[in-house]
This record gives C-alpha cells, structure tokens and sequence, in this order.
C-alpha cells in the first residue's frame, strides 16, 4: 500500500474524510475508490459512498478477497445508516467469515457488530445477544469498543437494565474520547438521552407523572398490576397477559385501571372502547360481551366486577393498580418511535422494523404527514421519511422487542 493510500486510511480512522479526500479524490484504483466511499460516507452522501464501494469491490482482483469483505461490510454500513433493512444480510455474513479466515479480525468484528446492530433494529433480541456473546471487545481499537458499548446499552435498555445500560454508556463514553472522534462521542451522547429523559407516564388514583426509563423498571418490577398501553399488556410481578390483538379489550382494561380503585360508567366504556358518543342498547349488549371476554383474559390477574354505575377492576395478588402510558398518545406511537431517531426512512424498512405491512405503514405515514408531524423528501425508491426529535417521546418502551417479563 502506498503512502498516499496509508496516509488517506489514517484520516479516515481519525474521523478526518476531507483530508483522506484530499489524497485520493483524483485516483481510481480500487484501494482509493474503497477510500473515497468510506469518505463519502461519513461526509453524509451515502448514495455516492455506495457507488464507490462497489466499484471498488468488482476492481479488486480474484485474489483480493479481504478487500472486497472490507468492501461488502463498508457498504452493509452504510445500509444500515441509510435504514435500508432489505440489504442482503447473508452478504456480511459472507463477508465477516472472509475476514476471520484470513485473521482480519478486527474488521470481523466490525461486521459482527453491524450484524448485531441490525437485529437490535428490528427488536430480535434473543439473536443480538447471542451474536453479541461470542465477541470480545478487550482487543478493538477505541472506536470499535465504543460502537460495541452502544450496542450493549442498547439491548440493555430494550430489556429495561439501566444499571448495565449506564455502565456500557459509561464505557463507550471513555472508549469515544480515546478515539477522538467527535462524531462518535455525539452519538454516546445521544444515546445517554434515553436515559435522562421521561420515557412514559404513570397514572394511578387520579394523579399522572413522568418516569424516566429505570422508574419504569423499578415499576414493572414492583408488586402493582401494570397496565402497560406502550406493550398493550397487563402485567403482575408474575404473569403478564398480552392484548396486543385485541384492542377493544385492551381500551376497556386501561380504562378501568386509570379509575381504580373506583368504577367507570357503562357510557364511558363505551365512548373508550367504541367510540361511541351515547350507549344505546346495542352498544351495551356488545359491552357486556367484551366485558366478559376480559374477565377471562385477566382471570389470573384480576376480577372485573359490576357495579351500580358500571364496571370496577379488582387485582387478585397486586395492592394497587397503575397504568403505565406514553409520554405522548398518538394513534401511530410505534411510527413515531422509529423515526424520533433522526435518521431517514423508508416506508418499507419501516414495515420491516415494525413486523407491519407496507400498506399499513404507507397508511399511517400518509396520515402523520397530513398532520405535519412526518416530511417526506425524493421519489420513487429514494422517497424517505423523517421528522424531528419529539421531546419526551418514549421511544425505548415502543420500539419492538421484548421486555423483561414477556
């Protein structure tokens, strides 16, 4: 490797892509266009970073397979960032055991990384931490042990751990200034947000306050029965009932749990769960049906009793009940979650991430925009969907993946 191509490399490392640009801009040899799109990159223009990476991919000779895996897991990061969730994966897999055959390991463990960010994405995190236990990150250089802390936190935040969550904060924080690169320490930064800001709200006899993400793990992890409208669960310190599917059912037992100890008249259910604005006789028949169809749901959690004016929530072992609620409602919350990152997405990575069908997502993204809460920019496939930071937005509690307790 010449001394330009080494010299562009170590500018690169140090977070300075202009001055790698500055050695190589004019040279299209395969290491300078593997450069030049790392540069690229990290300058923001991922569309241009992608083309020079795969151009030098195809110019590297047969015999070049290292370069071409650096290649491959250049561009899956830059897919990544760009949200584009539909990238081949079997190709950094591909591309990691290339690397550690030929004892790269440092660029192996990179891909690992990138593998593990992915499926903390999309909430499968079971196979992050599994992926995340066979990598040692005592040997990386400080930027790769910082990204690897960020991912340690991450999954301990999903889990609601704060403790290790702020321990790996902690650590990535230090490993970010031995890096000394400024974009890197932003990112700890922001990720520390998280953790400092209300992620939901309680509510319980009458009285709503902020909780921040470890008051929410002490809350689930308390004796009291949690109705959990950013899991759409209701949940004891030993069982946990899931109404994701069934909304109408969910409406009622968050209604009923905002007004215990009391009881909630027949006409509010109704406005809650079907909204509608007065409860006709059809409207109370199909009330008791639902009702019923809860007290077999909640049976080993608690009984739904019928009082003079309504219906009242009655926990079997809890000694109180609290609804555990976003920062902010919003019909389409979990959209919201995933965009609040800042980043540029697109309605079918959305539709990945989500576990949802594009034209559900499409659906929900058309009505935010009409609202102003989402902007849109290019066409076609390019078209993206971003917003700006919500404050207080509890994106952790509704991004998917299970918690603790699930």
């Amino acid at each position: 490797m010449d001394s330009l191509i080494t010299a562009a490399a170590r500018a690169l490392a140090a977070g300075d892509p202009l001055g790698a640009l500055k050695r190589v801009a004019l040279r299209d040899d395969a290491p300078a266009l593997a450069l030049r799109g790392i540069a690229m990159a990290q300058l923001g223009d991922l569309v241009r970073a992608k083309t020079l990476l795969r151009r030098a991919a195809r110019a590297f000779g047969p015999k070049e397979a290292v370069a071409r895996a650096r290649c491959v897991v250049a561009e899956a990061e830059i897919a990544l960032v760009s949200r584009d969730l539909g990238w081949p994966a079997k190709a950094l897999d591909a591309a990691r055991a290339t690397l550690e055959a030929h004892g790269d390991r440092v660029n192996a463990a990179h891909a690992r990384t990138l593998e593990v960010r992915r499926l903390l994405l999309i909430g499968r995190l079971d196979e992050a931490e599994h992926a995340l236990d066979g990598l040692d990150p005592a040997p990386l250089p400080p930027a790769l042990k910082a990204a690897h802390e960020l991912v340690v936190a991450g999954i301990a935040m999903r889990r609601l751990r704060t403790k290790t969550a702020r321990a790996a904060l902690a650590r990535a924080g230090r490993a970010a200034r031995d890096a000394d690169i400024p974009a890197l320490t932003v990112e700890v930064e922001s990720a520390s947000l998280a953790l400092n800001t209300p992620a939901a709200r309680r509510i319980a006899r009458g009285d709503e306050r902020p909780l921040l993400l470890e008051d929410v793990e002490a809350l689930l992890a308390s004796k009291a029965l949690v109705v959990d409208a950013c899991r759409y669960v209701v949940r004891d310190a030993g069982t946990v009932v899931s109404l994701a599917t069934r909304p109408v059912l969910f409406a009622l037992a968050r209604a009923l749990g905002e007004a215990w100890p009391g009881d909630v008249s027949r006409s509010t259910l109704v406005a809650r769960a079907f909204r509608g604005k007065h409860a006709d006789e059809s409207h109370r028949a199909r009330l008791r049906v639902e009702i019923g169809r809860l007290r077999t749901a909640l049976r080993t959690l608690a009984n739904v009793s019928a009082t003079k004016q309504g219906f009242a929530l009655a926990p079997r072992r809890a000694c109180e009940v609290v609804v555990l609620a976003p920062s902010v409602d919003e019909q389409h919350a979990a959209v919201l979650a995933f965009l609040a990152d800042g980043e540029s997405w697109s309605s079918s990575a959305l539709a990945i991430a989500l576990g949802a069908s594009p034209r559900t997502v499409q659906r929900a993204l058309d009505q935010l925009a009409a609202t102003g809460k989402v902007q849109s920019f290019g066409r076609g496939r390019a078209l993206r969907w971003m917003t700006p930071l919500v404050p207080g937005f509890p994106t952790i509690l509704l991004l998917p993946g299970p918690l603790p307790s699930d």
